[in-house]
């Protein structure tokens, strides 16, 4: 078995949730300019998470179920994840992201898995506060290493796939690491580089 481990912002999905969420706000840019900031890692992961959900108090969480259930598929993901799984892989998404949109993005996709956060909810409002699996910068790698130990899988055998800061972790477990129309910090760790939005490049490396 193999297995792949897909970042979900930007990589499985064309865009940074959170930021096309915030267009519902009047922190729009503020929300755009700490995403990017802790994309680039120059805020702690767990920080800029915090700061950024604080700003979408008071969001309905019907507008953010709606908002989820268009995002846009990035460019060769369904084709790359259903060649993947024809060579032998579990593809897993992993997302500092929420599980508002990686759960319907495991459906479209037939992903094996997706690990993500969750907004706190309160009478069906957002509460501004936030909670999940993928909280922290190291979140991404320890996920990885439990993965590889549950399925018997080795660093050989894997392949991580991202663009940001918060990737880095899992980085360090797979022999197989791709920069997908990454920022700097991470490419400076892969040794697969992808500067096209499409997916299926990555399989010319598999």
């Amino acid at each position: 078995m193999k297995l792949a481990v897909f970042d979900f912002d930007s990589t499985l999905m064309d865009g940074e949730t959170l930021d096309i969420i915030a267009r519902e706000t009047n922190f729009a840019d503020k929300i755009s300019d700490i995403t990017a900031k802790g994309m680039r890692g120059e805020i702690d992961f767990f920080e800029s998470l915090q700061m950024r959900v604080s700003l979408l108090k008071g969001i309905k969480l019907e507008t953010v179920n709606e908002i989820c259930s268009s995002l846009p598929i990035m460019n060769g993901a369904k084709e790359t994840i259903d060649e993947l799984h024809k060579k032998g892989y579990k593809c897993v998404c992993f997302s500092g992201g929420f599980k508002n949109a990686t759960v319907l993005f495991a459906q479209k996709l037939n992903l094996d898995a997706e690990f993500a956060n969750i907004f706190h909810v309160k009478d069906n409002v957002l509460t501004g506060k936030v909670g999940g699996e993928m909280m922290f910068s190291d979140s991404k790698g320890n996920m990885l290493l439990t993965l590889q130990k549950l399925l018997d899988v080795s660093y050989d055998d894997t392949l991580v796939v991202g663009d940001g800061a918060n990737d880095l972790s899992m980085f360090k477990h797979a022999k197989n690491r791709a920069a997908f129309c990454a920022k700097e910090v991470l490419k400076k760790e892969a040794n697969i580089i992808i500067d096209k939005k499409d997916l299926r490049l990555i399989l010319d490396n598999v």
